[in-house]
């Protein structure tokens, strides 16, 4: 099926509709610029930046998708510390970047600074309803973001982009693939209330657009690794990415909103792009470093 859109003087333009509405191809034109601007912006920053300027530009992501996750906290009345949970980010981030101050001493800092502030904090009875939650949210929100995203230094620093571009790879490619095979063809819902447009049939499409794009990027990237764990990696990375993904959603579905906020258009917000690196990342490092693709 093909719908017409009659443009100025009268000439038409023929869009085509089979297995996609009109309202779903209007809404990737919106996407696919964005997608773009991302990848160019993505790729520029991997090759070419200092480790400096990597690690301030992972910086700024950590915390521009940590202000969104606050922001849903919010949303149900939870008050978390914005500025506390920066600091905390940032404390765990400093521990990826200088050999000298270890996780476990940062996670440490980390938790002194939340039980002093909240200590001096908590002066008043009616701010005792909101401890919990409070506390709880700040603290992991900045670990759950910060922790998993500062993986991507470790990544660069002990392996290098071109293992950076195989992640990217089946997580970009496995995910376009879930979206163009489960939205006109997925019936069996995957996780319906963190996820309602998410399906088997679309899950298991990932899964294999994910594997041909480790294999892809095993050839231009990575001939030094073997073919079939590199098919085996990108099938178990795309796996956990496919639970990451709904972790983050749940967030979302507690504080009643579709996006974490709207500042990339058709994208939403930076931790809607960033949902499905939140675990795949860590988990890929450690896969490599335990197991090897070589």
């Amino acid at each position: 099926m093909w719908t017409s859109k009659k443009e100025k003087g009268g000439s038409e333009t023929y869009i085509p509709t089979r297995g996609i509405s009109l309202v779903k191809y209007m809404s990737l034109r919106k996407r696919t610029p964005t997608a773009i601007v991302l990848l160019a912006l993505v790729f520029v920053c991997i090759q070419y930046s200092s480790d400096l300027v990597f690690f301030i530009v992972i910086q700024a992501l950590v915390l521009a998708s940590l202000w969104e996750f606050y922001n849903l906290a919010s949303r149900r009345k939870h008050a978390p510390q914005r500025i506390l949970g920066f600091a905390v980010a940032l404390i765990i981030a400093f521990s990826f970047y200088f050999e000298a101050f270890p996780l476990g001493l940062a996670v440490f800092a980390a938790l002194l600074l939340c039980g002093v502030y909240y200590v001096f904090a908590m002066n008043k009875l009616e701010k005792l309803m909101s401890f919990a939650p409070s506390i709880a949210l700040t603290f992991f929100g900045a670990l759950f973001v910060s922790f998993t995203l500062n993986h991507f230094i470790y990544l660069r620093q002990e392996h290098g982009s071109k293992w950076i571009y195989f992640l990217l790879a089946v997580i970009v490619i496995g995910d376009t693939g879930a979206y163009f095979i489960g939205k006109p063809f997925g019936r069996h819902k995957l996780a319906p209330l963190a996820s309602p447009h998410k399906t088997w049939e679309g899950s298991v499409a990932g899964l294999v657009f994910a594997c041909l794009g480790g294999i892809a990027a095993q050839q231009i990237f990575l001939p030094e690794a073997v073919l079939w764990k590199a098919a085996v990696f990108a099938f178990i990375v795309h796996v956990v990415a496919q639970f990451s993904d709904p972790l983050e959603s749940l967030f979302k579905r507690a504080a009643g909103v579709k996006d974490s906020s709207n500042i990339l258009p058709g994208h939403g917000g930076f931790l809607d792009r960033i949902d499905s690196m939140i675990l795949a990342a860590p988990f890929y490092y450690y896969l490599l470093i335990y197991i090897g693709m070589t």
